[in-house]
């Protein structure tokens, strides 16, 4: 397990060897190390060996005591558990990481996947929606994930109640796939465990959390921004004017996604949303028929399902210039104490409970990202600031759970 230790600037290649994919699960594992944090440090110290072995260091700095990384015991459970529950480990820049989700700035760096994650490299659509859906919109979820999957689309959802479950039944032959908000092997709903074993058969299911993790509240709009990113445009069928069906769409408008919205009747809460995404500019949607011809012509959707068991894995080069040319470069050298107690009070000053993208905060603080980028990482290590969904920023005393706190009833 043993790599040069260096800082690169050139962008990291995708894991060739298994220590080096059991380097990257250990780092992803370590405390206080998200995605964002993960790209950053892959970026500056050019392999996640070297990021392990700086992190305590960084961590100290950070004034957080006694850090530890994540272990390689650790990582070898959760891999053992993986095997026993037939996941295989998909890493960011490899040919089967689904191409879409890869353009997002908080890519997942790692997925495990139960199923076969081709379908995610087919032309995909979400369908998300209200859990409490009406008769007419599961209706309408089954008709419009039938006709697309016809048409050669994956359709993806999150295997929640309602318009998710109808979405994903009625794609079952054509192949779905499930964004899991817990582990991968950890099914909620309960009900849907039927369903989970029939998309693990016939389509995929993904998640970025470790093996065996039960869901929280704050693991689904991270969920939320997943299925907003590895798809091609969201449809939403019903969802309240605050729901986390409008999250993903939120998403997907950020992202630069098509968003289309199925009308419903004003007096009907769970239609507030797609109601208010048609009047704000979303694509009106009666039936399939209509999200086929909002989005760009399908090229060759059935030959690439076909062919991308046998389609030559690209250079490492080019396949890591390709996706990861949005990380940011690395730090400048290192600030003095009082320098850098200053801007981080700066950036605490700045930011609160509502997300703030970190080129605002660029712009705010009116200082480089080369100058922001390591304090954010410090502060990341320390628990001052954390990423909601989206890679946003807010302050970390926002983001605590109060201990014990029970899983959420409800998400949609």
């Amino acid at each position: 397990m043993t790599e040069e230790a260096h800082s690169s600037t050139h962008p990291p290649l995708p894991p060739t060897t298994e220590d080096t994919r059991i380097s990257w699960l250990r780092l992803l594992r370590s405390r206080r190390v998200g995605a964002v944090t993960f790209h950053r440090l892959l970026a500056k110290y050019g392999s996640a060996q070297n990021a392990l072995s700086a992190l305590p260091e960084m961590a100290r700095a950070a004034g957080v005591k006694g850090y530890k990384i994540c272990s390689a015991e650790a990582a070898l459970a959760e891999i053992t558990a993986a095997e026993a529950a037939n996941a295989r480990l998909l890493c960011f820049g490899e040919a089967d990481y689904p191409s879409h989700l890869a353009a997002l700035r908080d890519a997942p760096p790692l997925l495990w996947a139960m199923g076969d994650p081709a379908h995610l490299n087919q032309p995909t659509i979400a369908i998300v929606g209200a859990r409490n859906a009406s008769s007419l919109g599961v209706r309408m979820a089954r008709a419009l994930a039938r006709e697309l999957g016809e048409a050669g689309y994956c359709v993806i959802s999150g295997l929640a109640r309602g318009i998710d479950t109808a979405a994903h039944m009625a794609a079952l032959r054509t192949g779905t796939c499930a964004v899991m908000a817990g582990g991968v092997d950890v099914i909620y709903p309960t009900e849907n465990t039927r369903l989970a074993g029939d998309i693990a058969e016939q389509g995929v299911m993904i998640s970025e959390h470790p093996m065996g993790m039960s869901p929280r509240a704050r693991h689904f709009p991270a969920r939320n921004r997943i299925i907003a990113g590895a798809a091609q445009a969201v449809v939403v069928v019903e969802g309240a004017a605050k729901s986390g069906s409008l999250i993903t769409a939120r998403d997907a408008l950020d992202l630069g996604r098509d968003v289309l919205a199925v009308p419903g009747h004003p007096f009907d809460a769970r239609a507030a949303g797609c109601n208010i995404l048609i009047r704000d500019g979303a694509q009106l949607v009666r039936n399939a028929q209509d999200v086929i011809e909002a989005l760009p012509p399908m090229d060759l959707s059935h030959r690439v399902v076909a062919e991308l068991s046998d389609r030559p894995v690209p250079p490492p080069e080019a396949a890591a210039s390709a996706r990861l040319t949005d990380l940011p470069p690395p730090p400048p050298p290192q600030r003095d104490l009082r320098e850098t107690a200053a801007l981080h009070q700066r950036i605490l000053d700045r930011l609160g409970p509502a997300p703030t993208a970190e080129d605002q905060l660029v712009r705010d603080l009116a200082v480089t990202s080369r100058d922001l980028a390591p304090a954010l990482t410090e502060l990341e290590l320390s628990g001052d600031v954390a990423r909601a969904a989206g890679g946003l920023l807010i302050r970390g005393d926002f983001d605590r759970e109060p201990q014990g706190a029970p899983a959420p009833k409800s998400q949609r």
